[in-house]
């Protein structure tokens, strides 16, 4: 990293909830809103964001975890906006306060988690793990 990341820096992320971000279950009884997923998706970008500029080059960030709660329901039309802010940093892992809101309301609070790493390690370990992966998944219980 240029530099570490400081409690505080804050990144945001506006959007307009359209077809592809809402539920594939809706029907004549349940609207389309916007999905959980896809909201949750849009909070780790904004996370993202706020590390971007702190990152050298031939490194990113992952998220590694998440805990939202998905408050109130947005129709499609509506704008939203994502906002992180770094609320811990411990070496490597950043911590995050997540909220979104539309245009009425709070619709999204919680936290992300975000680890800083070299891409070309990470490619790497992923090319392992493909030629040494198993047929098949292991049976519960092994």
């Amino acid at each position: 990293m240029k530099s570490a990341p400081k409690i505080g820096d804050q990144a945001e992320l506006r959007f307009v909830v359209d077809q592809q971000h809402v539920i594939d279950f809706a029907d004549d009884q349940m609207p389309a809103v916007l999905s959980t997923p896809c909201l949750i998706g849009f909070l780790e970008r904004a996370g993202r964001t706020a590390l971007e500029p702190l990152l050298e080059s031939g490194e990113t960030s992952v998220g590694v975890h998440v805990d939202v709660q998905h408050l109130a329901a947005t129709p499609p039309g509506q704008q939203v906006v994502c906002r992180a802010r770094v609320i811990h940093v411990e070496g490597r892992i950043i911590t995050f306060q997540v909220e979104a809101f539309d245009a009425t309301e709070r619709i999204a609070r919680g936290l992300h988690k975000r680890s800083i790493i070299n891409k070309d390690r990470f490619a790497a370990r992923l090319r392992r793990k493909s030629e040494n992966a198993p047929a098949e998944l292991p049976q519960s219980g092994t």
